[in-house]
């Protein structure tokens, strides 16, 4: 696995009609039929060049982001259910292999069709990223170029609102994962613009995208800002959760502020009600949320330009 896996988590509530209808008939089969060839004839490709290998990456995680996007209310299931000790970070391990073990762990949650689906899905998942692992190590970056299709969130997220329309991050009184106090006001008080990024141990893209959050920090640190991140394992201060969360941040080379607090909190419950990661929000000096969410990796082309716009309005709402 690689830093720039941007599987997309479209687990939302409210994203789940608006995306793909889960279909039983003869259609769907003939549409799952299509999908494993398709998926059978780019895994199939040898590609001759540089830039007809970031071609086949590109297609093959369209292709990946597909089929977590369909049946997308049961994938939730699988990603809530993950293990905290079973790290899924990128150290050579397959996400495949990772997906299957958890739908394992979490079979008693769904119904024989439900696990057949899952697994045939994640069986798929196994056979692109071994081919994506082969593409890496012959054409070295072929995965870093971002474009219009790495990300399937819809395009309003992040749309930026109006002043009027501000609301309050919820506040909290918190430590980072070195054990030091850390309250909202002063957190967000001390920042032109404070990017939080809510993560969790186990979710591949959350991981992949953590090196381009701590080059984000570095940028923002010039303007005054920083990013924060919260994984949703280490709430309540779990000492096992905050162990592997370091590990992995250390791994990634991670140097921003990293936090946790009470579940039972306003922030805590705000967090329990997230249903898809990674999430993040922009946050001015006042602790306002500017515009609206980013669901998904940050890394897309789309998204990051959305992130820089709020950005950009955080910093101006802060100057104001």
């Amino acid at each position: 696995m690689k830093t720039k896996r941007i599987l997309t988590l479209l687990t939302a509530a409210l994203l789940v009609l608006s995306l793909v209808a889960c279909g039983t008939g003869k259609d769907s089969k003939k549409d799952d039929s299509g999908k494993k060839t398709e998926i059978a004839a780019l895994i199939a490709a040898e590609p001759a060049t540089a830039d007809e290998a970031a071609e086949l990456h590109q297609k093959l995680m369209e292709q990946e982001n597909a089929i977590l996007s369909q049946n997308s209310a049961l994938w939730e299931k699988v990603f809530l259910s993950a293990n905290k000790n079973m790290t899924m970070i990128e150290d050579g391990g397959n996400y495949g292999d990772f997906l299957l073990k958890t739908i394992e762990g979490a079979k008693d949650q769904f119904k024989s069709d439900e696990l057949k689906l899952l697994n045939e899905g994640a069986e798929l998942i196994r056979e692109i990223e071994g081919k994506l692992t082969i593409l890496e190590q012959k054409f070295p970056g072929c995965g870093n170029k971002p474009s219009d299709g790495d990300m399937s969130v819809p395009a309003e997220n992040g749309k930026p609102i109006e002043k009027s329309d501000l609301t309050k991050f919820p506040a909290f009184d918190g430590k980072d994962l070195a054990g030091n106090e850390v309250k909202s006001s002063t957190l967000f008080g001390e920042n032109t613009v404070t990017v939080v990024n809510f993560w969790f141990t186990t979710c591949s893209p959350c991981v992949g995208e953590l090196a381009e959050l701590e080059a984000l920090n570095k940028q923002l640190a010039e303007k005054g800002g920083a990013v924060v991140g919260i994984n949703s394992f280490t709430l309540d201060g779990d000492k096992t959760a905050i162990a592997e969360a370091k590990d992995i941040l250390t791994k990634k080379g991670v140097s921003y502020k990293n936090i946790w607090f009470d579940s039972k909190s306003e922030a805590g419950e705000f967090t329990s009600g997230l249903y898809s990661y990674p999430t993040t929000y922009v946050v001015d000096k006042n602790g306002n949320i500017v515009g609206e969410p980013i669901v998904g990796a940050i890394t897309g082309q789309k998204q990051a330009q959305t992130l820089q716009k709020l950005i950009d309005q955080a910093i101006a709402n802060s100057k104001g």
